[in-house]
């Protein structure tokens, strides 16, 4: 049968389905026409109207029942029902089969398990402590037990990228690195892996050859952010560089009083000098005279130049410094400054102290660099020195400062703990026919060095004796300084200033080559206040054995390693003691 107006999920319902079962067939087969039947028909519509009525309203009154949360349930599953019912409701029902009675209550009777079942698992969940899953991506259906690289985000995934870095004898290595990586992380990363001493004086350098520049990079500059501006020909150089932050130290020697002025008044002390240039509201200016190359022509012409934290100025009429006066030449933010490698063979620079403020723009095109020169090697030192003050401000000094809270965090740790039986020597003298305690500490110190010079004597004259040694000992004295570090062997005079200059111009830089002009002399290359200077290591004889003197045989050495180690402590004929050496390493 149809019920006008009911939908179609009523039919499917059990209990409208029992019904339709129980009807007679005869009400159920259509009549024609002017049938006896219809009075009947009638009659069974209205009885099914009242099944529907009483069916709704007792889903209604289970759903109620679902909804409240104290309804006990009783033996067979279903709720009982206290609260009284509507006026509205009708209260005689139908009487149903049994099979009614267990088709009507097993909606709720499932439905009312579920929800103690749902609410049981969530005190359950609840009463756990809430531990974050790690991999939350593992966790959905179609995701892969094993993460791969592009199921991260992209802002995650770590970008990585190769970087050739050369060194000073044409050796080179390929690095991976992130892309956040900084110049300093690079340095100590090469460091490990060409197991070289770090000293916090090694840095990375942005050569170009076809450009004739190089820089050296700041430890907080990002290298895959400068490789982006360099051209293909241009490459990274590892080497030392002592100078780096020697301005720190001793900034007077920097900044000469002629070439600074302030806009305030200065007590011109060494920290008063810093704190002007790192201070933001300060306004330090560096002036005087610079040969400065006219853009695109050959040309070089002396003109009054200034430099101050909004550029690099010149000035059209002598001296002025009026703003109408002032022209600018460079811009500080978007450039960097390089040295000139080879100013006069290139560029036609007056002099050999040239430098460059090169935007980071330009790649191969030499029309848009700004070449200077200065007339010498100290006025060069401050026009970079102030460019980059001026430029990076605390960050300098920051870079400045971590190496030395560093180590000064690891001081306890680097110092090497002595034993009780080292702590427990003392200075012993046997030369009488019995031994004696030296208290003196200037004689246990000459003790010392005597039996040092006493044990060389001894293995010497083993050696000669017929020891099996394969090199006679004059000739092992004069080979066994080649295996140091400082020895550069047989370069010339340019090439030995040139290394210095690269590796900065501080006092006590040194390096031993040997000499052009005697083949069997040596040479000792000193810096000296930003000044280079030579001192020839002569050999001289002695009862038999060859000794080395820098001072005329006044003071002898049976090797150059002997010699290195003594003017290393004590200054002697020397303007200032051996400090730094010069230093190649092969990646």
């Amino acid at each position: 049968m149809a019920l006008a107006g009911c939908p179609d999920s009523f039919l499917q319902h059990p209990y409208y389905q029992d019904k339709v079962e129980q009807t007679p067939r005869s009400q159920q087969a259509p009549a024609g026409p002017g049938l006896p039947a219809q009075p009947d028909r009638l009659v069974n519509r209205q009885e099914d109207d009242v099944d529907l009525e009483a069916l709704v309203n007792d889903m209604n009154a289970s759903l109620e029942s679902m909804q409240s949360d104290t309804v006990p349930l009783l033996q067979n599953g279903q709720h009982a029902r206290s609260q009284p019912r509507a006026s509205g409701t009708r209260s005689v029902q139908p009487q149903a089969s049994p099979r009614q009675r267990v088709q009507r209550s097993q909606p709720v009777h499932i439905l009312a398990v579920r929800r103690l079942q749902e609410e049981d698992q969530q005190f359950r969940t609840s009463s756990l402590p809430a531990i974050p899953n790690p991999f939350p991506e593992l966790c959905g259906p179609g995701s892969p037990p094993v993460l791969t690289p592009g199921s991260l985000p992209p802002s995650q995934a770590a970008a990585k990228q190769d970087v050739k870095v050369f060194s000073e004898d044409g050796t080179s290595k390929v690095v991976e690195i992130l892309a956040d990586m900084t110049a300093r992380d690079l340095c100590q990363l090469l460091v490990y892996k060409s197991h070289c001493v770090d000293d916090n004086s090694w840095t990375l350098v942005e050569h170009h050859p076809h450009l004739g520049l190089e820089r050296c990079l700041e430890d907080h500059e990002l290298v895959v952010q400068v490789e982006s501006t360099m051209a293909s020909e241009s490459k990274f150089l590892f080497r030392k560089n002592y100078a780096k932050y020697e301005f720190f130290k001793n900034p007077v020697n920097f900044f000469p009083e002629q070439m600074v002025t302030w806009c305030q008044q200065s007590n011109g002390s060494q920290s008063q000098l810093l704190q002007n240039f790192l201070n933001s509201s300060s306004c330090p200016e560096i002036q005087g005279f610079l040969h400065v190359k006219e853009l695109g022509k050959k040309s070089w012409k002396k003109l009054y130049v200034c430099l101050r934290r909004s550029g690099l100025y010149c000035s059209t009429k002598g001296t002025s410094k009026e703003p109408r006066h002032l022209q600018l030449l460079a811009d500080l933010e978007d450039s960097n400054i390089f040295y000139l490698i080879a100013g006069r063979k290139q560029y036609s620079a007056p002099t050999d102290y040239g430098l460059c403020i090169k935007p980071n723009k330009v790649r191969n095109e030499t029309k848009e660099l700004r070449l200077l020169c200065a007339e010498d090697e100290q006025t060069r030192t401050c026009w970079m020195t102030a460019f980059r003050l001026l430029k990076y401000g605390m960050l300098l000094y920051q870079n400045y400062r971590i190496p030395q809270q560093r180590k000064a965090l690891l001081s306890p740790f680097s110092t090497p703990v002595r034993s009780v039986s080292e702590n427990s020597l003392v200075a012993m003298d046997f030369s009488g026919q019995t031994g004696r305690v030296i208290e003196n500490p200037a004689e246990a110190q000459s003790a010392a060095l005597e039996e040092g010079h006493a044990w060389r004597k001894r293995s010497t004259r083993m050696n000669i004796l017929g020891s099996q040694s394969p090199l006679h000992p004059s000739t092992l004295s004069t080979v066994i300084h080649r295996t140091q570090h400082w020895f550069h062997g047989r370069i010339s005079r340019e090439e030995s200033h040139r290394i210095i200059k690269q590796q900065g111009l501080v006092d006590g830089l040194f390096l031993l080559r040997d000499s052009q002009s005697n083949p069997k002399a040596f040479v000792l290359t000193l810096c000296h206040h930003q000044k280079i200077k030579n001192f020839q290591i002569l050999p001289c004889e002695d009862d038999g054995q060859t000794f080395f003197s820098l001072d005329d045989g006044n003071t002898k050495f049976s090797d150059l390693i002997q010699l290195v180690d003594f003017y290393q402590l004590n200054k002697g004929v020397l303007p200032c003691k051996l400090k730094h050496h010069c230093i190649r390493v092969a990646l």
